[in-house]
């Protein structure tokens, strides 16, 4: 008897299961003594009938015939310990998540255990068991189809009254955990890609269909919450601040692709809730009136916050009817909006009048306007057509939200520019999924031009109305009555659907005006200094996807303004060939070429719009008091950057396709007098050890420790566009030779006599390259950098000549050599600072023999 009794038996064995299931049977009270026990039997059964379910259908049979799933329930209305309610709930989770046979999940949902545990009150006061309950829940949804979702619900005439499981789940919809409420999501779009016609209506219909207003007012807090974020005064550091953004889009950005799936469902009723509640409870009352300037202490919303929420909506929630919505309500005027700024928190409407409620806000622009760097007059050196004058000059004359997001581009911060090129962007992209009817982007002014020529051509195949006139007239692309009947129906339904009326006067105007409105706004962009270049290479995307062939429609003005421009920069480019890294210039032109090539012909914008909400990189050259020379490599990137834009719509202006590389001279030989050829290099940078020619050097001494003078041949060279500072010790063995211990870079090195010491000759010694430049590009504008780059602080040389004639010789030996460096540089930029002559194809283009007869005539009086 013993010896049967302590037989061991096969864990996952028949045997072992019908064990575990008596001995379940014969418990009727749990306690301290038999808990550990129950809890491994709960555990070890679910064990085997995941087994049995792949390897042995009588597992499952016995599971049946002993009603098992009684067994669970009565375990746990016998015990109060929360450890059973834990691992039963988890029991059933494993099981349900591991059974693959159709036979088992129909017997798991076909009684009511299923819906008696998931209606249970389990006391969730404990964290843990709430997590337990919705991974439950969870692995239910996860088994739903057609069929087993009618096992889980009760019916009366052919309609659903009672769904436990959809019912319990969105209770916790808005929970504080987010990985409660993501659970509650998944279950919830299971449900919904079930595709059951009953069950869509339960969920469509009150008191149910509360839950998708909820969820957009649940929304709406997220972003009010985001905004305060993002328009605080930083108490904490950047990377703090940053990372707290970024958390707050990433929940942001997840709500709406949430939304997106719900949609994707294809429930016809749930698709209007989600478009009416976030017309009805954010665009409308939220983002669209916060727009406005005078809106920053009125709205719990700011301007940044809300460009960037509507490129998002427009980007991931792919419904028609709401970005249809969202365009046509640009042309609305901002009085339309007031009825629905005007609720206060608590929800009470103000009785006030509307004029004056307008007039004291128009009071506070000024200080408005300053805090967010919106000027309300454009630039004296812009000339702008009359009517485009009147509407994008002044924000306060403005009405049309589209006219406030112009003016955004045209005197707006970084950000407020950033971030209306981002929804013109997002509004020509949402076309490009054909959510946006092409009448809209006609009517806003961004329809591509080639779309805009294949829609009249249609027209004109077709013998609609003035079809062939218009394509083949300069002067309208469009008539007002076509656009107005095409977007009619949109800004109907906002009237009378929202309440939002809008005058025919806006969307009246012919695309050409609206067209060339947009135009003026980027070209006014392109010519305002300040703006971040990353941000003007936003711009030239927009303007490439709106004329992406020629300059067809620029007008007179347009072209001067570029011209004006570009030749300002011109000008900026060659005297950064005199200042502190022209030894860089050609480099990072190259590079910043095929960059900024790539930005403007891509076919999506090249950052996502969270850019918008990010603090900007402050850079070493924000700060005027910063003479380092890191500071200004900063302030020549940037400025090659403007150069390179300006450059490349200039060709483009010219009709001309833009090259891979450009244009630049090769590389002159260098002349075999020169102070590199004499002293034996080669062309390759002098390193140190390197073996050279004591000729035309200067004796002198330096201190690189306190105390500890060292005695050295001073050398300054230049080959093309490289220079270098040469310390050099003499070999005592060979004559006329020496060794090279120490380099430097010869551009920035703003040599200078001391006054008071006329033997002295100070130096600046700057990096031998960017960070940036070296580690590849700088973070891209709007992100935050993954690891801080290493901070690079300019030496300071004081050499020592042994009389003042030698300390002045190596003062004229520099700058010799900075002068035919500056000259080389200078001499391959030449075709890109000319465009009215075509590319050179010069292989030879020496320095002038000016300067070599200078070098030879300094060196023989050595």
């Amino acid at each position: 008897m013993w010896f049967s009794f302590w037989r061991p038996r096969d864990r996952f064995s028949l045997d072992e299961l019908r064990y575990l299931t008596d001995q379940l049977q014969k418990v009727r009270i749990i306690n301290e003594v038999n808990k550990d026990f129950v809890v491994e039997a709960l555990r070890s059964i679910a064990e085997l009938i995941t087994y049995g379910d792949q390897h042995d259908s009588s597992f499952f049979d016995f599971f049946m015939e002993k009603q098992v799933m009684g067994e669970f329930v009565r375990m746990l209305q016998m015990s109060k310990s929360m450890i059973i309610s834990l691992q039963i709930l988890q029991t059933l989770s494993i099981m349900i998540q591991n059974l693959r046979t159709e036979h088992a999940i129909y017997y798991m949902f076909s009684n009511e255990y299923i819906n008696f545990l998931i209606t249970y009150k389990f006391d969730f006061r404990n964290e843990e068991l709430l997590s337990y309950y919705m991974s439950f829940l969870r692995a239910i949804s996860g088994k739903l189809n057609k069929n087993t979702i009618s096992l889980l619900v009760k019916t009366q005439n052919e309609d659903i009254v009672s769904f436990p499981l959809y019912v319990e789940a969105i209770r916790y919809a808005f929970h504080e955990e987010s990985m409660i409420r993501t659970a509650v999501r998944a279950l919830t779009l299971n449900v919904y890609h079930v595709g059951d016609g009953p069950v869509n209506r339960f969920v469509s219909k009150a008191p149910y269909d509360g839950y998708f207003s909820d969820l957009i007012s649940f929304f709406r807090k997220q972003c009010i919450d985001l905004n305060g974020l993002v328009s605080e005064i930083p108490q904490k550091t950047e990377p703090d601040r940053t990372t707290a953004i970024l958390a707050a889009v990433d929940e942001i950005e997840d709500n709406l692709y949430y939304f997106s799936d719900v949609i994707s469902a294809g429930i016809p009723d749930v698709g209007r809730l989600i478009t009416d509640n976030i017309l009805q409870l954010l665009i409308l009352p939220l983002l669209l009136p916060s727009l406005r300037l005078d809106a920053l202490k009125e709205s719990p919303i700011g301007p940044v916050t809300s460009l960037y929420l509507l490129c998002c909506i427009l980007r991931i929630v792919k419904i028609k009817d709401l970005s249809n919505a969202i365009a046509a309500a640009l042309f609305c005027p901002l009085e339309a909006f007031l009825p629905y700024a005007e609720p206060k928190v608590n929800g009470h409407v103000t009785n006030g009048n509307c004029h004056e409620s307008h007039h004291q806000l128009e009071n506070n622009n000024a200080a408005v306007d300053e805090q967010l760097g919106v000027t309300t007059e454009l630039s004296t050196s812009h000339v702008y057509p009359e009517d485009v004058t009147k509407q994008v000059s002044s924000t306060r004359s403005l009405h049309g939200l589209r006219d406030i997001l112009l003016s955004y581009v045209v005197s707006g911060n970084s950000q407020l520019v950033m971030g209306s090129l981002n929804v013109l962007a997002t509004l020509l992209q949402t076309k490009a999924v054909a959510e946006l009817d092409e009448a809209m982007l006609d009517a806003l002014g961004i329809l591509p031009q080639r779309k805009q020529h294949k829609k009249l051509l249609l027209q004109a195949l077709v013998g609609e109305g003035l079809g062939e006139e218009q394509l083949f007239s300069p002067e309208s692309c469009s008539t007002k009555d076509g656009i107005s009947n095409e977007i009619g129906g949109y800004l109907q339904r906002l009237k009378e659907d929202y309440g939002v009326a809008c005058s025919s006067s806006e969307f009246g105007k012919s695309s050409r005006t609206h067209r060339f409105q947009v135009l003026d706004a980027l070209v006014s962009l392109f010519c305002r200094p300040g703006v971040p270049a990353e941000i003007l290479w936003d711009g030239g995307w927009l303007l490439r996807q709106l004329l992406p062939y020629s300059e067809a429609e620029f007008n007179s003005q347009h072209l001067k303004l570029l011209k004006d421009s570009y030749r300002d920069c011109c000008n900026a480019l060659v005297k950064e060939t005199r200042g502190t890294w022209p030894d860089l210039l050609v480099t990072v032109l190259s590079d910043e070429w095929k960059k900024c090539k790539r930005a403007i012909e891509a076919s999506s914008p090249r950052k996502e719009p969270k850019c918008i909400l990010l603090p900007l990189q402050k850079s070493s050259s924000d700060d005027v008091h910063n003479d380092s020379s890191v500071s200004y490599g900063e302030k020549m990137c940037e400025q090659v950057k403007v150069f390179v834009l300006l450059h490349q719509l200039q060709i483009f202006c010219l009709g001309r396709a833009l090259p891979e590389q450009p244009p630049f001279y090769p590389p002159a030989d260098t002349p075999g007098a020169s102070r590199a050829r004499t002293a034996g290099i080669d062309g390759s940078i002098p390193k140190p050890g390197t073996e050279l020619r004591l000729v035309d050097t200067v004796p002198c001494r330096i201190a690189f420790e306190r105390g500890k003078e060292r005695h050295f041949s001073f050398l300054a060279i230049s080959i093309g566009t490289s220079g270098w500072i040469l310390l050099l010790e003499e070999f005592p063995q060979k004559q006329q030779y020496g060794v090279v211990r120490v380099t430097a870079p010869l551009a920035g090195s703003s040599p200078r006599i001391d006054e008071k010491h006329p033997k002295w000759l100070h130096l600046r010694i700057r990096p031998s390259t960017l960070p940036f430049v070296d580690s590849g590009r700088p973070a891209a504008l709007g992100t935050p950098r993954k690891a801080k780059p290493k901070t690079l602080v300019d030496g300071r040389w004081t050499l020592a000549f042994r009389d003042e004639e030698s300390c002045k010789y190596a003062l004229s030996m520099l700058l010799e050599e900075i002068d035919l460096q500056s000259n080389e540089v200078e001499r391959r930029l030449r075709p890109m600072l000319n465009l009215d002559e075509p590319p050179a194809t010069e292989t030879h283009f020496g320095p002038p023999s000016a300067s070599s007869s200078t070098v030879t005539s300094t060196s023989s009086t050595t």
